[in-house]
């Protein structure tokens, strides 16, 4: 541990850093902080703290700069989640209060307004829709070969595909399968609806094209099931690239994957105390990422379950103040969601 001094120091030439970008020295640091130290002291204390591994010099300056170790040790006991400008606030709340028509429009709203407030690549998942009912199913033709098959869940949802009829399909057919299906899984959660269930529901009880058919109600409803990412702002990763072309084409390419994506969002929500969880470029799970932190905090929903909301930015972001504005985003969002969802009860 640090004494109180050190401390200070350290929490100094972070914050001056994260704003300057620019090594500090010890006569930036003695005008910054808020007791009476000498110079010289200040520099004696910046040695200790170099060795132990916290701040490091770069190159011939005499400044320091944060090493991973100070930053991680910065984020576990002294970062202070920072009030934000009235003006921030507003414009949340702003652009959270118009009308949405279903939750993934307010979800990816989120990830929209994290990158507009931060120019951060941000990211948010939307609650668990597993327990969600199935309140109808809808098969609309659109040309004589091709129809659009239509989901609509509890929590407002559409979720909608276009298919091609095989050429042998009718539309009476098509008609049994729709009455069958409302009348076997309306009422039912996506949860309950196994793969098993949906076999025997098709093979035995409506015959004819029972595979096309399968596979057309397995999809719809496996999106339906799946919790919906949102990614904003990737062009942002431009600003605080220092690898090359293909690292950053790498780093779309990761982004488009869910499953990689959620994997990497994966929050622990264990400690209360710390509703924004921090991880450094050097305890992300990909390479590519060692140069960026990743901010993660999850939302509550009540009954309708729980989201994420994250932000990737440079290691050297002013953490302060993204925490503070995740705190105050998370809840905004779920009061959002909240509100939405009453209109269903």
């Amino acid at each position: 541990m640090l004494t109180k001094r050190q401390e200070l120091i350290l929490k100094t030439i972070i914050k001056d850093f994260t704003q300057t970008h620019e090594p500090v020295g010890s006569k930036t640091v003695m005008n910054q902080l808020p007791i009476k130290v000498s110079s010289a002291t200040i520099r004696n204390e910046m040695a200790l703290l170099e060795d132990k591994g916290l701040i490091e010099k770069t190159h011939s300056s005499s400044g320091r700069i944060p090493s991973t170790m100070g930053y991680r040790y910065y984020l576990d006991n002294l970062v202070e989640p920072l009030q934000l400008p009235e003006s921030v606030y507003n414009q949340i709340v702003y652009q959270l209060d118009r009308p949405f028509h279903q939750v993934n429009e307010i979800v990816q709203e989120a990830a929209k307004i994290l990158s507009d407030l931060t120019n951060y690549t941000a990211f948010a998942e939307g609650p668990e829709s597993r327990h969600v009912l199935i309140t109808g199913f809808r098969i609309v033709p659109i040309s004589e070969r091709q129809v659009m098959a239509i989901l609509v869940t509890s929590n407002g949802n559409v979720q909608s595909q276009v298919y091609s009829l095989p050429r042998f399909a009718n539309g009476e057919e098509i008609e049994k399968a729709v009455r069958l299906i409302n009348d076997q899984l309306v009422g039912k959660s996506l949860s309950e609806i196994s793969p098993e269930m949906l076999a025997d529901l098709v093979e035995h009880r409506l015959g004819g094209n029972a595979t096309e058919l399968l596979s057309l109600l397995s999809d719809v409803l496996k999106d339906a099931a799946s919790e919906q990412m949102y990614v904003d702002g990737q062009i942002n990763l431009l600003n605080d690239s220092t690898g090359n072309v293909q690292d950053i084409r790498s780093l779309y390419q990761l982004f488009d994957q869910n499953e990689l994506v959620s994997d990497l969002l994966s929050f622990d929500d264990g400690d209360d105390h710390f509703p924004v969880q921090v991880k450094l470029g050097s305890e992300l799970p990909n390479d590519l990422l060692k140069n960026y932190s990743l901010l993660t905090a999850s939302y509550s929903v009540g009954s309708h379950g729980k989201g994420t909301i994250a932000l990737l930015g440079p290691t050297n972001m002013p953490y302060s103040q993204m925490i503070g504005l995740m705190e105050y985003f998370r809840q905004e969002l779920a009061k959002k969601l909240l509100d939405y969802y009453g209109k269903f009860q």
